[in-house]
């Protein structure tokens, strides 16, 4: 994860978007399962002519199912394998690629660049429909059908509680020495003219599971089934609710990471990889 790149190697960011619905999510597994990372790294030593597998470090790892229009990583390549390459490396990727897998533009990185640690934050959709036919068949793969009528109204005064930054443990999957402090900068919710309601959610950074967590939240609110203070309730109590549920997955994407100017990547990695901890009760 380190900032430094090598002598003699040169950091490529890469611009990927990719359909999640075959793969078992972002990051290579044992076994053999499918994986957008375990693809584009095979793709890579393929069209390189390479022996060494260079591994990818990404903004966000992203589940099973789960869609990015707007995913970022970076890649350490040799500069010998880059000068060689690099004007013809698009090309061949997209020739080498399965059709659910796309790098649209291959660059040098600036100094400091971190395609994980560097973000400042990343920027979801989740898709979901009342409708009470079902989803689009087109769609099926990318928009949840919830099969009672919902209240955008409702989940969006649901939605304002959760912002700002908190310990979203009622909302995450909690993993061993992670913290669970996140800053929550945008969540709302919008139906279009084609009755899909498209949620926008934005935040410096995500724990596992908490998109689709606050997703299933506000889904209950705009059911009828909680008032738009429950939301907060959890929030506050900072443990999970079994009420809450975890939406499945292909609703899902990534649509957008984003980083700050070049002279502040190399801080903006510094200061990511401190633990936070929220401000105690009571000052001095």
């Amino acid at each position: 994860m380190s900032d430094e790149v090598q002598p003699g190697y040169v950091r490529v960011r890469l611009d990927v978007s990719y359909d999640g619905t075959e793969f078992h999510g972002w990051a290579k597994q044992a076994g053999g399962r499918r994986t957008v990372q375990g693809e584009i790294e095979d793709a890579l030593r393929t069209v390189t002519r390479s022996r060494e597998t260079y591994e990818l470090t990404v903004a966000g790892r992203t589940d099973a199912g789960v869609h990015a229009r707007g995913q970022v990583a970076h890649v350490d390549l040799p500069e010998g394998v880059w000068r060689e390459h690099n004007q013809k490396l698009l090309k061949r990727l997209a020739g080498r690629l399965p059709k659910d897998v796309r790098v649209w533009a291959l660059r040098p990185a600036p100094s400091g660049f971190n395609a994980r640690f560097s973000a400042v934050w990343r920027r979801y959709a989740y898709r979901v429909t009342d409708n009470p036919g079902g989803v689009d068949p087109l769609l099926r793969n990318h928009v949840l059908w919830h099969d009672w009528p919902l209240d955008v109204d409702a989940m969006n005064e649901a939605a304002r509680a959760l912002l700002g930054e908190h310990d979203f443990a009622a909302y995450c999957k909690k993993r061993e020495g992670a913290t669970t402090i996140r800053t929550l900068q945008e969540l709302s919710l919008v139906r279009g003219s084609d009755g899909i309601i498209t949620a926008t959610v934005r935040a410096d950074a995500f724990c596992h599971n908490m998109v689709r967590s606050l997703i299933g939240a506000l889904l209950f609110v705009g059911d009828g089934h909680r008032g738009p203070e429950w939301p907060g309730k959890v929030l506050a109590a900072g443990v999970r609710d079994s009420a809450v549920h975890v939406v499945r997955p292909h609703g899902l994407t990534l649509e957008e990471v984003g980083y700050p100017a070049d002279e502040l990547l190399a801080a903006r990695s510094k200061e990511a990889r401190n633990k936070r901890s929220l401000p105690s009760a009571g000052c001095c």
